[in-house]
């Protein structure tokens, strides 16, 4: 199996999570060829007059994107970086953890097809809440689990989505998904954009990325393209 030097690096920044570092990343990199296949059809809708945004944060990127992507009403998700200090920062900066950005998503949508409540849920069921500055095997402050409001509706719906989440115990552990005011959306490189679909075979996307979109599709199958 040939990887990526992107892929590389990724993988390997992330072999210190345990279990990870004793077993999926080794053998990934001796050229393992067992592997877990979601392809994806096309999702990507014209985006319609009303379209409405929501920006999450809740590890990689790549995961993100290619979860919400296939959601109704969902007509464009946009990689990118929130959150931070510095102006118009690159993924090599952001990935050192000094920047202060997450990996984040800014999702388009349409509201009379899907609500912002709706994608809370998603969010929340889908990524893990309660893993601070982790995500699965990403590591960092980078990685860490926000939402980001743009009005006062969207940040009474995070609030209540959260205490729901918590109340009906979805996930052992306190969440620590913060909730914060909209600042700035720097957009992602351009290699990152639908990065799961234009490469599904390198194996971050088969050992991590496939397995989540499994599991996802398994949990909102009524909410799907």
């Amino acid at each position: 199996m040939n990887f990526s030097l992107q892929t590389r690096r990724r993988l390997l920044a992330r072999a210190s999570i345990v279990g990870l570092a004793a077993s999926l990343v080794p053998a990934l990199l001796a050229g393992c060829t067992q592997a877990v296949s979601a392809p994806l059809p096309q999702v990507y809708t014209k985006v319609v007059p009303g379209s409405e945004t929501a920006t999450f944060a809740a590890g990689c990127f790549w995961s993100m994107e290619a979860i919400f992507q296939q959601l109704k009403g969902v007509e464009k998700v946009e990689p990118g970086y929130a959150g931070g200090r510095t102006a118009n920062p690159t993924y090599e900066q952001v990935e050192t953890s000094r920047t202060g950005h997450a990996e984040t998503i800014n999702i388009t949508y349409d509201p009379k097809v899907i609500s912002y409540r709706e994608l809370l849920d998603v969010l929340l069921t889908v990524r893990n809440p309660t893993t601070l500055n982790q995500q699965g095997p990403d590591n960092g402050p980078q990685y860490r689990s926000a939402i980001f409001y743009r009005d006062a509706g969207q940040k009474a719906a995070a609030d209540e989505a959260i205490r729901k989440a918590a109340s009906a115990h979805l996930w052992p552990g306190r969440i620590v998904t913060t909730v914060q005011p909209y600042t700035k959306f720097y957009a992602a490189e351009k290699y990152h954009e639908d990065y799961y679909r234009q490469h599904p075979s390198e194996g971050y996307c088969q050992y991590v990325i496939a397995p989540e979109i499994i599991e996802f599709r398994a949990k909102f199958k009524s909410k799907l393209k």
